[in-house]
């Protein structure tokens, strides 16, 4: 009889048009591979949701808050329903950059300075000397990111606005320029290093999901002893923060100071037709359906 498989989709972060796409290509494979899959849009009622679907595992394709930061893993763990990637404390860890980075630095992986600040603060002045970036402490995907640059005379105003949706607390870092490396981390093996090179002015929002937003170079044309140090570090990293299953930790590598530093770790990684994980599965000889399949049976609970 063939596991049945909820496979949690959309929900209601910034990134729930991504989340859908990783979600749909997600419950394809798995329904390849022989599995029972019922997708869920996540809703407020998701506990209602998984009563009524009783699944034998789930896969967890959100992005985002509430998704991705230990609230729905919480709940699963409440249900005692094995679910995929990270658990509770990895998850909430690793979605609040600021705590992540304190993970880091008591673990010895290179990071850049940086403060907490209110948006509103950070959009009155200059908080730190250009060039640094602006993010919301706790999204993913680049959503709400900002690259304050020299001569620039003011931090954004959308900071301040009204409208602004994704936190009062920001981040503010020493910008770091270079190239932009990943490596996915799988169980206990990191995979590979990609050279991750944007069509956009950065590796934003649109260079990481649309077609052609950006080009990946894997294995990354860098030295053996960054690739080494690479590997080493995300591995390191997603040992520190307590991760299991799938994560894929980001990097810049400064060429001119010959310098690599760590950026964050993604616990919930993207699975869509442009995603890096997947690419670094593939390089590696492990085919979509054939990952897909490895994280559904590496599902558990943290207790």
């Amino acid at each position: 009889m063939s596991k049945r498989v909820a496979v949690l989709l959309g929900g209601r972060s910034a990134e729930r048009e991504v989340s859908l796409v990783s979600g749909r290509e997600c419950a394809k494979a798995l329904r390849e591979e022989g599995f029972d899959v019922i997708e869920i849009d996540a809703k407020d009622n998701l506990a209602n949701q998984l009563e009524s679907a009783k699944p034998d595992y789930v896969f967890n394709a959100l992005h985002g808050r509430w998704g991705e930061d230990g609230c729905v893993q919480g709940l699963l763990e409440l249900m005692q329903i094995p679910y995929t990637h990270s658990g509770v404390l990895a998850s909430a860890l690793a979605m609040h950059k600021a705590r992540a980075k304190d993970v880091f630095r008591a673990a010895g992986l290179p990071i850049v300075k940086s403060i907490v600040a209110d948006r509103r603060a950070a959009s009155a002045t200059h908080l730190m000397d250009p060039p640094y970036v602006v993010k919301p402490v706790s999204e993913g995907s680049s959503v709400g990111v900002f690259i304050i640059r020299p001569g620039d005379n003011r931090p954004p105003g959308e900071l301040g606005s009204d409208t602004w949706t994704l936190g009062d607390e920001v981040m503010v870092e020493e910008f770091v320029p270079g190239r932009e490396l990943t490596v996915a981390v799988m169980g206990d093996k990191p995979l590979a290093v990609t050279d991750i090179v944007p069509k956009t002015a950065f590796y934003d929002y649109e260079a990481k999901y649309a077609a052609g937003g950006s080009e990946h170079v894997i294995p990354a044309k860098i030295p053996q002893s960054v690739t080494n140090d690479a590997l080493r570090f995300a591995l390191r990293a997603h040992q520190a923060l307590g991760c299991r299953g799938v994560s894929r930790t980001d990097f810049r590598y400064d060429e001119e100071k010959n310098r690599l530093i760590l950026l964050e770790v993604n616990t919930q990684p993207g699975m869509t037709p442009t995603s890096l994980v997947p690419e670094q599965a593939a390089y590696n000889g492990m085919n979509f359906r054939a990952l897909v399949r490895w994280i559904v049976e590496d599902a558990s609970c943290d207790r």
